[in-house]
């Protein structure tokens, strides 16, 4: 009896060691960000890439030239970073990339309507940057 609750002990630790999800923080863009509200669920706008852009990592979406993109939150630029925007694709020729959140430099997009201004700063966490 000792021993199937000690092996029933075991294998709950070993459980828990080894978590389900599976990925890795990656480092900060920005310690804040501009949303549309407090959660940042809200879509701020939605724009369309003026050119192509390739993600360097899986904190960035790829983007292509004419493609609109839902943008959520906006990075706060810091020191001499990169202005960055969140967004995911949008469009039925995108449909494999669709729901995919990530960053991509507002240098490479133009605006065309804006839902709802994005007037709360808000601070990041480390999950903004968490890849899977």
């Amino acid at each position: 009896m000792t021993q199937r609750i000690c092996l029933i002990i075991l294998v709950v630790c070993l459980g828990l060691m080894y978590p389900l999800v599976t990925g890795i923080f990656m480092d900060k863009l920005a310690s804040k960000k501009l949303c549309a509200d407090d959660d940042c669920v809200y879509t701020i706008s939605l724009a369309r890439a003026e050119e192509d852009y390739n993600a360097p990592d899986c904190r960035f979406i790829n983007i292509k030239k004419g493609q609109l993109i839902y943008v959520y939150s906006k990075l706060v630029k810091e020191k001499e970073s990169g202005e960055f925007w969140a967004g995911s694709v949008y469009g039925e020729q995108y449909e494999d990339q669709m729901g995919t959140v990530g960053y991509f430099p507002s240098s490479l997009v133009s605006e065309q309507h804006v839902y709802q201004e994005a007037n709360k700063t808000v601070p990041t966490t480390d999950i903004d940057f968490f890849c899977e």
